[in-house]
């Protein structure tokens, strides 16, 4: 398949001279004058690689990568900078924002197929690597995901068939208790499908190439989060447990998909430690970045498990024989990930865990 390449350069001539050396090379190329252009063409052609030159009016090439990084859109698409002067403080800041590399200004032909060849080689290894670690979860989860389907649906079975058989002998508390019994047998296996249609879409676009068609709002954090984490932690009777300390910033991600992420972590933090501990959730923000932490104080994780999140492993299930499916801190992770984020879990085994989870600040560039 054709590769598509864009390039952001309002010199004419420049822009021209590299649109014929690409074309005659194979690549299918769209140009744009100036950066706001630019932006636009990047979410709406979604090209392999973008080329784009660092000092031009109304919108830089650093505004324009921040832009493209902050949108779950184009957050993958690999920069190379074109640049007349590349200083070392404009190497360090376009890396920092998330370029893959820089051509300086006049650059030879071979220089510049050579940098191409580079970049797009390196991404069709990520792709690669992407699609072995998806087919190692489809396996992981073949062989898990039906005890955890049939066990939900042991439990509604197994106490309707008592309610229909025996109601008459049963009292009215011991009825209660078996539609209670059923209830939150039902709440499991649907949140469970849930989750497995939620993962399975979210599988797909990562081993696509296509991008993540939900744009992001602008989305408020501080209240979001804490409705999320208060509604849960109540559902799972461990709100006198929870505590937060929350700043407030505005993230470019959807608040359903930040609920679920709050959801999913803090489900995973109570079910984790004992009943009385405390479940902190809090935040910090600098210039650039908001981060949320969370930590409970449960039995912790090996290197090796925090390692295997993302592959759909079943931890110390002989030992713990704790409700859950596996898919919850799998699901945040690329959540985060799909929004130009990062998940991280540090754990202190039988001590402590902590996840932090990474989100860009919205901000407008001029």
């Amino acid at each position: 398949m054709m590769k598509r390449i864009l390039i952001i350069e309002d010199n004419l001539q420049i822009l021209e001279d590299v649109q014929e050396i690409l074309s005659s090379n194979g690549f299918h190329v769209i140009t744009a004058r100036n950066g706001v252009l630019g932006v636009q063409l990047a979410k709406e052609e979604y090209p392999d690689l973008i080329l784009c030159d660092v000092i031009m009016p109304e919108m830089d090439g650093f505004s324009v990568l921040r832009i493209l990084r902050c949108s779950s859109l184009t957050a993958t698409i690999p920069v190379i900078f074109l640049t007349s002067k590349a200083s070392r403080d404009d190497v360090r800041e376009g890396m920092e924002l998330g370029a893959e590399d820089y051509l300086t200004k006049p650059f030879t032909v071979s220089e510049l197929m050579k940098t191409i060849s580079t970049r797009i080689a390196k991404q069709e290894t990520i792709k690669k690597e992407s699609a072995a670690k998806l087919d190692n979860l489809r396996l992981n989860i073949t062989r898990f995901f039906p005890h955890e389907l049939l066990t939900p649906l042991h439990g509604i079975l197994g106490m309707s068939e008592l309610l229909l058989h025996h109601y008459e002998s049963m009292t009215d508390d011991e009825v209660l208790d078996s539609i209670r019994d059923v209830y939150d047998s039902g709440q499991r296996l649907h949140r469970l499908a849930r989750n497995f249609i939620l993962f399975s879409e979210l599988a797909a676009i990562a081993a696509s190439s296509q991008p993540w068609k939900d744009d992001p709002e602008h989305t408020d954090v501080k209240n979001i989060i804490a409705l999320a984490a208060c509604a849960h932690a109540e559902k799972v009777s461990r709100a006198q447990d929870l505590e937060l300390d929350l700043d407030e910033a505005i993230v470019k991600i959807p608040s359903k998909y930040l609920s679920k992420v709050v959801e999913e972590v803090v489900d995973n933090a109570c079910k984790f430690s004992k009943l009385g501990t405390p479940v902190r959730l809090s935040s910090k923000v600098d210039q650039q970045f908001f981060y949320l932490y969370v930590v409970d104080q449960g039995r912790g994780m090996t290197a090796r498990q925090i390692a295997n999140i993302g592959a759909y492993m079943q931890f110390e299930r002989n030992q713990y024989e704790q409700q859950g499916n596996g898919l919850g801190l799998i699901i945040s992770k690329k959540i985060v990930e799909l929004y130009g984020g990062e998940f991280s879990v540090e754990s202190v085994i039988a001590n402590q865990t902590t996840v932090c989870i990474k989100l860009s600040i919205y901000s407008n560039p001029k």
